[in-house]
């Protein structure tokens, strides 16, 4: 390895493992506004303030981070711990980066289940609703101008699209189709970064790490399973661990599939309160992905109180959170390599297409199920339609969008601000109504 080799492979600046942990929960509390203000935010502290990771270094782990299923934001952090101090600072670094924001969506959960049916709140919940759609609107267009670089990418933004909204295909299909398209006939160059540097692991180390975390994701969930009477609590451990298998594109692509399985096939939340979960996830720290904390601990308080719904909680988290030490550490040694492939881009690019499709379904979901308190899901043959009944407009839900949409798309307002304006602007119009 030569001398350039070596300085770009190891951080040019090094730090305690206190050190770090303090550095890393600073992160956790401030991690607000989804990943791209994570992102950047990691970037300012442990790149240009720190200096614990290059330039290089960085863009290589965000663009691994970027082909896994889960929380990217969360995962770049438990690498960047990871390189610091090994396993013990991956783990400080994503716990962290995490329990903050679990500990805060517990409580507005639990504030949630007991007084979200009172009227003030309802009023309040009727403004973030409204917020919530422009705010998935505007993500859709911020992936859609990232991802749709090129004539194919439209085309499979436009069958994902089709294929999850009129033929209600699962998620994991269309996520998997796009993946092994771009792999086979998207491939795409990748630019020319210097020598890969090498791994730090071997194969028999990397099996014996996926073995380890394997048996850390799964034995907690059989023994769940195993030991208590609850059947909710086995279905939520394997529903959140095969969602955290296919959920590549980030919180609103995991929306989608949510909205598709947990809304209507499973019924455990309805399309209202999943919501006002993503409204409580967009203001809290944390990644957004928290909002499958939000679905579990009320699918299983709905089944069983309180005590239910915290194991329900603490099992969501499990199953969402665990598989994302599997993949960091298993892969971590390899990430120069793999960020060097060109077809794993193709796939990454493709499946980032797919993902527009996605979004759109769910705006577009979103939208009939908030603008009209009534929606008729119809079947005819293959393709699946929803109604709305165009009596049952709500047009407060109207005006408090267009306001949430003037101040976040064209006048740039504040998310955190635009929910709180549109949540008292839902209130004072439902007492005026």
């Amino acid at each position: 390895m030569s001398v350039s080799e070596k300085a770009d492979s190891v951080p040019p600046s090094s730090a305690t493992l206190l050190e770090a942990a303090r550095v890393w929960g600073k992160i956790g509390i401030l991690s607000f506004g989804g990943p791209a203000a994570q992102i950047a935010l990691m970037h300012r502290v442990i790149v240009e303030e720190r200096g614990w990771l290059t330039e290089r270094q960085y863009l290589s782990a965000l663009s691994f981070c970027m082909l896994l299923p889960g929380p990217e934001a969360m995962q770049l952090a438990t690498y960047s711990g990871w390189r610091l101090h090994g396993v013990r600072g991956g783990l400080i670094a994503g716990l962290l980066f995490v329990l903050p924001g679990a500990a805060i969506m517990l409580g507005l959960a639990i504030i949630y289940a007991y007084f979200g049916a009172v009227p003030f709140v309802s009023a309040l919940f009727l403004g973030i609703k409204a917020a919530v759609l422009v705010i998935v609107v505007e993500a859709l267009l911020r992936v859609a101008k990232k991802a749709l670089q090129l004539p194919r990418h439209w085309i499979v933004a436009a069958l994902a699209f089709v294929g999850i909204f009129f033929l209600a295909l699962p998620f994991p299909v269309i996520i998997l189709a796009a993946a092994l398209y771009g792999f086979f006939a998207g491939a795409e160059p990748v630019e020319d970064v210097g020598p890969i540097a090498q791994t730090r692991a071997t194969p028999t180390k990397t099996l014996t790490t996926i073995i380890l975390w394997l048996a850390v994701w799964w034995a907690p969930l059989l023994a769940v399973t195993l030991l208590t009477d609850a059947s909710i609590l086995a279905d939520l451990g394997l529903f959140f661990s095969k969602l955290a298998v296919v959920t590549f594109g980030g919180a609103y692509a995991v929306l989608a599939y949510m909205a598709q399985d947990v809304v209507t096939q499973h019924g455990w939340l309805t399309a209202g309160a999943m919501m006002d979960g993503l409204g409580l996830a967009e203001t809290t720290p944390g990644p957004l992905i928290l909002v499958t904390e939000f679905v579990g601990f009320l699918s299983a308080f709905g089944s069983g109180g309180l005590a239910l719904g915290l194991v329900g909680a603490v099992i969501t988290l499990w199953a969402t959170f665990a598989p994302c030490f599997l993949w960091i550490f298993a892969g971590a040694p390899y990430i120069e390599w793999i960020g060097a492939q060109p077809r794993l881009r193709g796939a990454l690019s493709a499946i980032t297409a797919a993902v527009v499709g996605v979004i759109l379904n769910l705006s577009l979901w979103f939208a009939l199920h908030v603008f009209f308190a009534e929606v008729a899901k119809r079947d005819l043959g293959l393709v699946t339609l929803w109604q709305p009944n165009l009596a049952t407009l709500d047009w407060r839900v109207v005006v408090l969008a267009a306001i949430s949409g003037v101040l976040l798309l064209a006048l740039r307002w504040n998310m955190v601000k635009v929910l709180g304006i549109s949540a008292g602007l839902g209130v004072i119009l439902s007492y005026l109504a």
